[in-house]
């Protein structure tokens, strides 16, 4: 699932580790549109300590891309692992943890090397991901919520 952040601050120094919880905002069904179509993303609600999200990038009637992903706790920390179509899965971790923001880095010298998911308005989410360079490359999703089928 494509997918845009920025960098904060370390996890929560101190305190309890995250919890699934925390990022329960991203659940529900959201949508975008791209050069490359429509994009269709679902995140289930949190369940057993992960939160499993597919995706799916639509052309007209024809299937461009699609994407498996898990959120789930780990350790001292949340990890995202990213299991595209066309690519390696990819494993990233949580540096950073806000009320409605979220970041994952990946240290393997490729992009994207962090993903970020911000709720910048009830209805509104910021996918992204980046390079972790101050002036590289960074690239942005913005979802709107839908309705998930059979509501």
């Amino acid at each position: 699932m494509p997918v845009t952040v920025l960098v904060l601050t370390a996890v929560l120094a101190g305190g309890d580790p995250p919890r699934m919880d925390q990022v329960a905002w991203l659940r529900g069904c959201w949508e975008t549109q791209t050069r490359e179509g429509t994009i269709e993303a679902q995140w289930l609600p949190p369940r057993a300590s992960s939160m499993l999200g597919v995706s799916r990038t639509i052309h007209g009637t024809r299937l461009v891309d699609y994407e498996m992903d898990l959120i789930r706790e780990r350790g001292d920390g949340l990890s995202y692992e990213s299991h595209p179509s066309e690519a390696e899965p990819d494993l990233f971790l949580s540096v950073a943890i806000q009320k409605q923001k979220i970041v994952f880095e990946n240290l393997k010298p490729r992009f994207p090397s962090r993903v970020g998911f911000e709720l910048t308005a009830p209805d509104r989410l910021l996918a992204w991901v980046d390079d972790s360079q101050p002036q590289g490359r960074r690239v942005e999703y913005w979802y709107v919520r839908v309705a998930c089928a059979g509501e």
